[in-house]
This record gives structure tokens, C-alpha cells and sequence, in this order.
């Protein structure tokens, strides 16, 4: 190509973009080539008409030009390199060949340099020195290029620990101000989070050998997003990085795209591959320069590295095969993922309450297992427990839930999730995608879990509150039908899926009715409570529409919103207590012991107890058929022979005594036994000893138990420790105190503060003081101290645990037997309150 042909580049460029049936990364290439051509003519006839002297120079491409990446309206950005000598014959070639660049109406980016100045540019200016990365030799001395390529690299990878974090920072602050690219109905296909740029740094992360992103996908959403970015340039006819929505169904045709709908949905998914590779390669690189600054840590686990050195590896147990390594949760060495189905949940579940992400290489395994070897439908009570531990750890299960989502496990745990994932909401109230407004929805209701009975419902309805958007149609009556379906999957009773479709085909009733209708209205109030038909359920609702409104946008909830609806709730709430309460009645209260219960009383009585009954659970082994397993007394052989264990029922019966609650309860947590459900009787002396006994009553414990890790101990060992806590023995609160001092520290967003409440009305004989707090080893233990340090008696108490939250009921009496003063229960839980949020 001459001189003259070169002015005939425009020409060929803009019939290479009309005319050439090339597309994507082949028409990429071939602009690059084309122009490649052009400028190697015109450096050649610069040299021709400079007369004194022929320093060496070399025509460099960098920054997008140097990848090869040229879009329709990219400019060129090209570096003119030379040896530093016979500056003068360098400015002049400069001018010839710029000249007819800027002529031919080409935008161009261009610099002059020598080797050295290049250097001290890049090192001075990071921007620069990642367009120097890309360095590309066009035209000239080749080996100048070979040498510039050289030293950069090498200075680069000499100086990434200084580097590497000033880039991580960049992406940080580019992030804040253009967004999230997976996210926005107007996105910034190059700055945002998940775009180009970040493809970019990707790849100067890989060059400085400290560490590589996970590759799968990674090419392939790259090369979209700069596919949808070339027909932006083409259906706009400008040289813009924004996908607006008065350009989008252009670029939907341009791409052969049915809708406007599906290209947001390639875009955002590629995005979101590319943003989850940022994610894992920054904190890859947090942790070898971590590790390079920190050698001296005590290993509690060796590992051979590279040259057969050994270094140390810290794994800190979080889960029934999870452990937490280099601060990701990790598969611990004996978890056996094909043989445990639960596992993915759990290790989410645990991750998420760590405030840690789970390591790719670990949701790979996962997936696999979970595609070879899925959940039973409905799935076992853990898994469901799990799933809520996961929703309820707040902000904390974003990265969490992320790293489940790349690995394809979502989709394969909810299959309607597929529906909703990605999907744009054309609404600009709204925030984000459909599935990340449902996360954000649950991340929202965690903060509100004290305010309910039944976080368990109200995390679940706000995962699953806009699920119907999938669907055509109102998107609340087909979310309706898929929640129905997810709560029998998910293995809930009949009453709670009732419930759980009740909150998703109402989900907007209390704010539509609050700002559209007149609360004086009597028949306003009754549409709200003819349709929740309890308080309860009121509680869950009220819940659930702030949640929403909160994870939808600033612009869905205001001090005004709150207000209406929170004056309707109370209306409602006053209908329905008025309704279904009356005179306060003990119906929280167990009404008669048991067969099993009336028989450990009697041996407890005949031989001044304790006495511990221990009944595990089983899945189906070599040697049973699952279901219950036998019951196992003091020293009594295993249930099912080669079952494994998901817990058990104990039973602990004694002659009534202070500190018998806290006792057990921390004993218990010493064994690493995990409180799922408890209950308390008193029943009176068995009259069938007569005059055997002391008189006292007898304390029944009833405990639904699970082992944090490993098997549950067996019951003599139990009974033997309960026996020394009593007898004063076993310092109970010591060792739970230096258990607690040793126990990782959850890192991410506190959980909400614990709530304690009176529940007015609920027991004619009995004061009940309800306790909503984050469950953690040794909660009940905290709880019984404080109980009898007030010098009151726990005469019942019913204890759930609902994913990570403890939502307990304690019926108390004086040493009278009578309930507490008003006065008095109102201190004592402004009291319990305190102690457990200072614990």
C-alpha cells in the first residue's frame, strides 16, 4: 500500500465493516491487519522522503490496537520507538507519518519515545505502563520491539508487590463509579465491574506470574461483550462505551439478537463471568503477596510446594468436612462429597456465617458431586436448615452465593431459578437483575429476623417473593405456584408451603393497600386480615414488603412508605389479637409427659438421676434401612450398624435443682452438639414409689441435637459430664469461655442484635419471655446463667433453631410459682438482652 492507497484507508475499513461477513473476534483481527498494513506503508514512505540519517525506530501498537481488539471506532494507539539518537530524524518521520493519519480523519493516540523514556513512563504511570503490556511490533526494527517487550515485563513482574495493589485499587475506584456491568439497564460495557477493563487487568494480573483467573468461560464472555461493544459502535455511529436504551434493539439486530430482553441477559451473564474471575484472581493475588510478607505462620497442616520446600497451611474446621484455608472455605481433607449430598449447602452455609467465600477449585468439586449425585426430593431437614443459614447470614452471602451461581449449583438446588437468573427489570425503581434483586431481598430480611417467630419463612419468601417474573402473566399468582412447588422441595410441612405461598402471592398487599387506600376504612383492614389470617403472618409479611421495598431501589421505600404501612399493620394486628386471643391461655405450654418421659422420672427418682436417653437418626447404611435408629442408654450399643448419624433425641431426666438449664445446655456445647429443638417439663414426684424420692419434682430436657462435626458422643460420656457440672466438678463456663477465645471470629456484616421480648397475654400462670438471637455455641448456656442469676424459674421453655437463628420461649415464675411483675419482667429482659449482646 503507497502513500497515495493510503489515503484510501477509511474507504477500506468502513467496506470491511459493511460488506465483510466476518463478525466478532475474525472481523477484530482483520481491522487490526488492515490497518497493521497501513501504517507499515506509511513508515515506509516516511523513510523513503527522510533524507539525513535512518535512526532505528519501530512502529508499536499498544493498549487495545496491541491486542488486536480494534472496535469500528477505536482509535489507533501506536508508539513510534526509537534508540535515542538523530532526535531531529525522528520528529521529521514523526510528522510524516502522523500527518497523513490525522489527514485521513483517523483518530489516533500517539507517542514518541525512546527506550529508556518508555520505561520511566511506565513505571511513573500505571495506565501507561498496562497499555505497554500490550506492546505489538507493526513496522521497523523488530528487535527494538523484542527489546521494549522485554524490560517491561520484566519490570513489571519485578514490581507487582507494589504494583498489583495500585491496580487492584483502580478497579476498586473504577468499580464505585460506573457500577456493576451485570446489573445496570445502562451499562458502561468497558468501566464498569465485569467489563473490558477489567478483561484488561486479567490479563497484566497473568503476566506478572503472581497469579492466573480461572479460564473457563472467561474467553468467551471477553469476546461478547466486545462483540456487543463493535455493534454499539456500528447501530449508534459512535465511539461510545455505553449500552443505552435507546440503543439497544439496534445492537440486538445488529448481533441477530431476538430482543433487547436476551441481549442484556448475554451481556449480564458474560459479566458476571467476568467479574466472578476478577473476584478469585484479586484475592489469589491478596494471598501470595499476603504469604510473601507472612512466612512465620504456625502451620497446623504441611504441604510440599515447588523444589520439594514445605510450607505451612492453616485450616481452621467451620463444618462437617469445611474448613476454612487462606481465608476461603475449603473441601477438609476427609469430606467425601459424592457420599454427601448436603455438603454444598453446608459448605455455603458455613462460609457465609464465616464471612469467607468458598475456593473455586472447591465449587467445581462440588458441582460435579451435585450433578452426579443430587438432593433427595424433598430434601432432608439439614439441607433445608442449611439453606437458611445460608440466606440468614446477611450481606455476608453475596460472594458466597456468587461463587454457587459460576458453579452452576443454584440452578442445579432451585431449577426454576433459571427462569429469573440474569433477567433485566425495564423498571427504573429497580436496582438490579431479577435473581440479584432476590438475593438482595433475603440480604434485607436477615436484618429483620428478631422481628419475627419464623425467620425461616420470611428468608425463604423474600428468595422466592418475584420467582414468578420468569413466567407470563402476573408474576405474583405464578410465583405462587413455583413456591408451593420449592417449599415441598425444599421439605417443608403442608402449613409453612401454605404460609411460604400466602407471602409470595401477597408480597406487595400491605404497601399497595397502605398508600391506595383509607385506613379508617373498616373494610381496609379487613382485606388485610381476611387474607394473612394471623398475626403471625401479618409479622412475616410486614417483614417481607419492607425487605423488598429496601432491596429494590432508594426510590421504593421512604420514612412516609414505612409509616402508612406500619400504621396498618398495627390496625390489623389489633383485629386479629382481639380475634384469636381472648383470655391468655397456656397453650404454648406441654400439655402431659410422655411414655418415655414418665419412664426416665421414675428412674430418676429411684436413683437420684440423671438419666440420659439418647435415640439417633440414621440415613440408610451397609447394615440399615435408614429412618430412626435404636436407643442407646448408658453405655448402649449404636442403633442401625453402619448407618451414619444426623442426630439424635436426648432426653435428660433429674430431680428439679437450680442451674439444671445452663448446666446441660453447656455441656452439651462442649461436646459440640448443636441445639436444633428443646423442651422443659416439671412433672410431680411418680406416685408408683411411693415414698421413694425427696419429694421434688422431676425435670424432663427434651433436646433435638446434631454434632458439629464428626459422630455424637456417646451417652455415658455425656451423662458422666453432666454428672461432674452439677456436682461442681466441671467448670462449664470456664471451658466454654476459653472455647470461645480459640473459635474464629466472624468476619463480614455483624448479624442483628439479639431481641427479647415479653409476650403479653401468652400464659395465664406464667411469665413468657421470648428470645430471637444468632445462634452460636453456648447461646442456651448464656441464656439459663442469666435466667438464674435473676432468681427466677424456668418452669417450661420450648427452644427452636431455625437456620442460624435461635428463636426460644421461656416460661417463667417466681419462687412462688406465680408470674413475674410487670416491673419485673420488663427488667429482666432489658437485662438478657444486654448479657447476650455483650457475649
Amino acid at each position: 500500500m503507497t502513500q497515495q492507497e493510503a489515503g484510501g484507508y477509511p474507504e477500506a475499513r468502513a467496506a470491511l465493516l459493511r460488506a465483510d461477513p466476518r463478525r466478532g473476534v475474525a472481523r477484530r483481527s482483520a481491522l487490526s491487519d488492515l490497518s497493521d498494513q497501513w501504517l507499515t506503508s506509511l513508515l515506509r514512505e516516511a523513510r523513503q522522503a527522510v533524507e539525513a540519517g535512518q535512526p532505528r525506530v519501530a512502529l508499536v501498537a499498544v493498549g487495545g490496537y496491541g491486542r488486536r481488539r480494534l472496535s469500528p471506532r477505536s482509535d489507533l494507539d501506536v508508539l513510534l520507538l526509537h534508540d535515542g539518537r538523530d532526535s531531529a530524524a525522528v520528529a521529521e518521520l514523526a510528522e510524516r507519518i502522523w500527518y497523513p493519519i490525522w489527514d485521513a480523519g483517523v483518530e489516533l493516540d500517539h507517542s514518541v519515545r525512546d527506550l529508556t523514556t518508555a520505561r520511566h513512563v511506565a513505571r511513573d504511570d500505571l495506565k501507561a505502563q498496562l497499555g505497554l503490556l500490550d506492546a505489538r511490533h507493526i513496522a521497523g526494527d523488530d528487535a527494538l520491539t523484542a527489546e521494549l517487550r522485554s524490560e517491561l515485563l520484566a519490570d513489571w513482574r519485578s514490581s507487582a508487590p507494589r504494583r498489583l495493589p495500585e491496580l487492584h485499587e483502580l478497579c476498586l475506584e473504577r468499580a464505585e463509579r460506573h457500577g456493576e456491568l451485570a446489573f445496570l439497564l445502562e451499562p458502561d460495557l468497558k468501566e464498569a465491574r465485569g467489563g473490558l477493563r477489567d478483561v484488561t487487568a486479567l490479563s497484566a494480573v497473568a503476566a506478572s506470574w503472581v497469579a492466573d483467573a480461572p479460564r473457563e468461560g472467561l474467553a468467551d464472555a471477553a469476546a461478547r461483550l466486545a462483540d456487543v461493544r463493535d455493534a454499539l459502535h456500528l447501530a449508534s455511529g459512535r465511539a461510545t462505551d455505553r449500552l443505552s436504551l435507546q440503543d439497544q434493539d439496534q445492537v440486538a439486530a445488529e448481533l441477530g439478537v431476538l430482543d433487547a430482553d436476551i441481549l442484556l441477559r448475554e451481556v449480564y451473564e458474560a459479566a458476571r463471568t467476568v467479574a466472578y474471575a476478577s473476584e478469585v484472581t484479586w484475592r489469589e493475588v491478596r494471598k501470595v503477596l499476603g504469604a510473601r510478607q507472612n512466612r512465620g505462620r504456625r502451620p497446623s497442616f504441611l504441604r510440599r510446594g515447588g523444589g520439594g520446600a514445605v510450607t505451612a497451611v492453616q485450616r481452621v474446621p467451620l463444618a462437617e468436612g469445611v474448613v476454612e484455608q487462606d481465608g476461603e472455605a475449603v473441601l477438609a481433607v476427609a469430606a467425601r462429597p459424592a457420599q454427601d449430598p448436603v455438603l454444598p449447602l453446608r459448605a455455603a452455609a458455613a462460609a457465609a456465617q464465616a464471612g469467607l467465600t468458598i475456593a473455586p477449585g472447591t465449587v467445581r468439586r462440588l458441582s460435579e458431586a451435585a450433578a452426579a449425585h443430587p438432593l433427595p426430593v424433598p430434601w432432608p431437614e439439614e439441607a433445608r436448615a442449611q439453606l437458611v443459614t445460608l440466606l440468614g447470614a446477611g450481606r455476608s452471602a453475596v460472594p458466597v452465593w456468587e461463587a454457587l451461581e459460576a458453579g452452576g449449583l443454584i440452578t442445579r438446588l432451585m431449577p426454576d431459578w433459571e427462569r429469573v437468573r440474569c433477567r433485566p427489570q425495564r423498571n427504573a425503581v429497580h436496582r438490579w437483575t431479577v435473581d440479584r434483586h432476590l438475593v438482595e431481598t433475603a440480604v434485607q430480611a436477615a436484618a429483620l429476623t428478631r422481628r419475627v417467630d419464623r425467620p425461616d419463612l420470611l428468608l425463604v419468601a423474600a428468595l422466592l417473593h418475584d420467582i414468578g417474573k420468569g413466567w407470563p402473566g402476573d408474576h405474583s399468582a405464578s410465583g405462587e405456584v413455583i413456591a408451593r412447588d420449592l417449599g415441598r422441595r425444599f421439605g417443608f410441612g403442608k402449613e409453612d408451603v401454605d404460609v411460604l405461598a400466602l407471602l409470595v402471592r401477597h408480597h406487595l398487599l400491605l404497601v399497595e393497600t397502605a398508600t391506595r387506600r383509607d385506613p379508617e376504612d373498616p373494610a381496609t383492614v379487613a382485606a388485610i386480615t381476611g387474607t394473612v389470617g394471623s398475626v403471625r403472618t401479618l409479622e412475616l409479611l410486614h417483614a417481607l414488603t419492607e425487605a423488598d421495598a429496601l432491596a429494590t431501589g432508594p426510590a421504593a421505600w421512604s420514612n412516609w412508605r414505612a409509616a402508612l404501612v406500619a400504621d396498618l399493620v398495627r390496625r390489623a394486628s389489633a383485629v386479629l389479637s382481639g380475634e384469636a386471643s381472648g383470655e391468655a391461655s397456656d397453650a404454648g405450654e406441654q400439655t402431659g409427659p410422655t411414655a418415655d418421659e414418665e419412664r426416665l422420672a421414675v428412674e430418676a427418682v429411684r436413683t437420684g438421676g440423671p438419666v440420659l436417653s439418647v435415640r439417633e437418626h440414621h440415613t440408610a447404611g451397609d447394615g440399615g434401612a435408614g429412618g430412626d435408629g435404636g436407643e442407646r442408654g448408658e453405655g448402649g450399643a449404636d442403633g442401625e450398624g453402619g448407618a451414619e448419624s444426623l442426630g439424635a433425641e436426648l432426653t435428660l431426666a433429674l430431680p428439679d435443682r437450680p442451674g439444671v438449664l445452663p448446666l446441660a445446655a453447656g455441656v452439651f456445647a462442649l461436646h459440640r452438639l448443636t441445639v436444633l429443638a428443646a423442651s422443659i417439663s416439671e412433672l410431680d414426684p411418680p406416685a408408683e414409689l411411693g415414698g421413694a424420692g425427696d419429694g421434688r419434682p422431676v425435670l424432663v430436657l427434651s433436646w433435638t441435637v446434631a454434632a458439629e462435626f464428626g459422630e455424637l458422643p456417646e451417652p455415658a460420656r455425656l451423662r458422666a459430664d453432666i454428672r461432674r457440672a452439677l456436682d461442681g466438678g466441671l467448670d462449664v463456663a470456664s471451658r466454654l469461655a476459653e472455647r470461645d477465645k480459640a473459635r474464629p471470629r466472624r468476619r463480614g456484616v455483624p448479624a442483628p442484635p439479639p431481641r427479647v421480648t415479653v409476650a403479653r397475654r401468652a400464659s395465664a400462670s406464667a411469665t413468657v419471655l421470648e428470645v430471637r438471637a444468632h445462634d452460636a455455641p453456648g447461646l442456651l448456656h448464656r441464656i439459663g446463667l442469666a435466667l438464674e442469676d435473676a432468681g427466677v424459674r424456668v418452669r417450661t421453655a420450648r427452644i427452636s433453631t431455625l437456620g442460624a437463628d435461635a428463636v426460644d420461649a421461656f416460661y417463667l415464675t417466681d419462687a412462688d410459682g406465680r408470674p413475674l411483675a410487670p416491673e419485673t419482667e420488663s427488667r429482666l429482659a432489658k437485662e438478657l438482652e444486654r448479657a447476650l449482646s455483650a457475649g
